[in-house]
C-alpha cells in the first residue's frame, strides 16, 4: 500500500466515512479505489481505474477493481455509462446531467441537464420511481465526418 501522510489520513477518513454512509465497508483495497474515483469528477474505465490505482504501488487485482465498480454503482456512489456495447466508464459524478460522447477519441464530457427538461419528463408508471435518467449523445470529429462521406443530421439540435 501507499504512504500516508496525515492529510492523506484525514481523506482516507472521509472516504471511509462515504463508503459507510452507502452499507460498504471500507477495506483498504475499497479505499484505493475510492481515491481515485474520488478525486475529482471524471469519467474512468475499469482499465483506468486498475492502472491508477496501481500505479503508486498499490496492489489491487483486476477482479476486485471490477467487483468493487459494479458495488459502488449499486450502492449510488458511481453511474454506469454504457456507451456502446463493449465500452463502460464509471461516472464520478452522480448529479443529474447528461454526456457529450466523442465517438472518435472516446471522451466523454458532462452536460448540464436542461432545468426546464425535469418538468417535462413524464410521471413514473404508479408503484415505481425514476431512478435516474441517462442521455449520451455521440459526437464525431468534424473532419472524420467529411473523411468518410458521410453528413449526419442534425437531430434537430
Amino acid at each position: 500500500m501507499r504512504e500516508t501522510s496525515s492529510t492523506c489520513l484525514l481523506d482516507r477518513s472521509a472516504l471511509a466515512h462515504r463508503l459507510e454512509s452507502k452499507g460498504i465497508l471500507p477495506t483498504p483495497q475499497r479505499l484505493e479505489i475510492a481515491a481515485v474515483l474520488f478525486a475529482q469528477d471524471q469519467h474512468l474505465a475499469a482499465d483506468q481505474v486498475l492502472e491508477r490505482v496501481n500505479s503508486d504501488g498499490a496492489a489491487v487485482s483486476k477482479a476486485t477493481v471490477y467487483n468493487t465498480l459494479g458495488l459502488f454503482a449499486a450502492r449510488g456512489l458511481l453511474r454506469e455509462l454504457r456507451v456502446d456495447a463493449a465500452r463502460v466508464f464509471y461516472d464520478s459524478n452522480v448529479r443529474p446531467h447528461f454526456h457529450y460522447y466523442n465517438v472518435d477519441d472516446g471522451t466523454l464530457t458532462d452536460l448540464e441537464m436542461p432545468a426546464a427538461l425535469a418538468a417535462c419528463l413524464p410521471a413514473a408508471p404508479a408503484g415505481t420511481v425514476a431512478e435516474g435518467l441517462d442521455v449520451i449523445i455521440r459526437l464525431r470529429n468534424a473532419q472524420s465526418v467529411r473523411l468518410s462521406g458521410a453528413i449526419p443530421e442534425n437531430f434537430g439540435l
